[in-house]
């Protein structure tokens, strides 16, 4: 297995106009922090493709493609979540031709591989990273997971503790 790589010279491919290269590249897996807690990418490192097109004049078009597990606690439970994310991501480089024809990811002909790689993670994580679809969450009452406890966890009826202190004031 090769070393994972940071960048990449896509100037050392030497590619004309319309031809094109396929590339798979390891690259170290990015840690991300979501709502205070860290979520680790695997497998470390990661087998990424990129597919390199050289455009008229002097640009390129590339595409990211890969696949990974995001590792870290449930978002409800706090239990182990381990969701899959397939990611695939395009960007467009063509000097001259405006700033939505500039990659952030390349400068002088040097992809900036782990960053991309990073901000596709980043942007493909879901709304919630959950443990499972219908993870039922922790017991607003005691905290236990519900999804250990199942359906017949309950508490007997009766004032709730957080407004004990209210329930005290004497009001005229």
């Amino acid at each position: 297995m090769s070393r994972p790589i940071d960048s990449f010279d896509l100037g050392g491919l030497r590619l004309a106009a319309g031809a094109g290269r396929r590339l798979e590249l390891q690259v170290a897996g990015p840690v991300l922090s979501l709502g205070g807690e860290r979520y680790e990418v695997a497998p470390d490192p990661l087998t990424v493709r990129i597919d390199v097109s050289r455009t008229t004049g002097e640009g390129y078009a590339l595409r990211l493609a890969f696949t990974a597990r995001l590792l870290g606690p449930c978002m409800r439970c706090l239990g182990a979540a381990q969701p899959t994310l397939e990611i695939e991501m395009r960007e467009v480089d063509q000097p001259g031709g405006g700033e939505e024809l500039e990659s952030p990811y390349l400068r002088r002909g040097v992809l900036d591989v782990r960053s991309w790689v990073r901000d596709a993670v980043a942007l493909s994580v879901p709304a919630q990273v959950l443990c499972r679809p219908q993870c039922a969450g922790l017991c607003a009452t005691c905290g236990a997971d519900l999804n250990l406890a199942g359906p017949a966890h309950e508490h007997p009826p009766g004032a709730d503790g957080r407004w004990a202190a209210l329930a005290r004031l004497r009001l005229r």
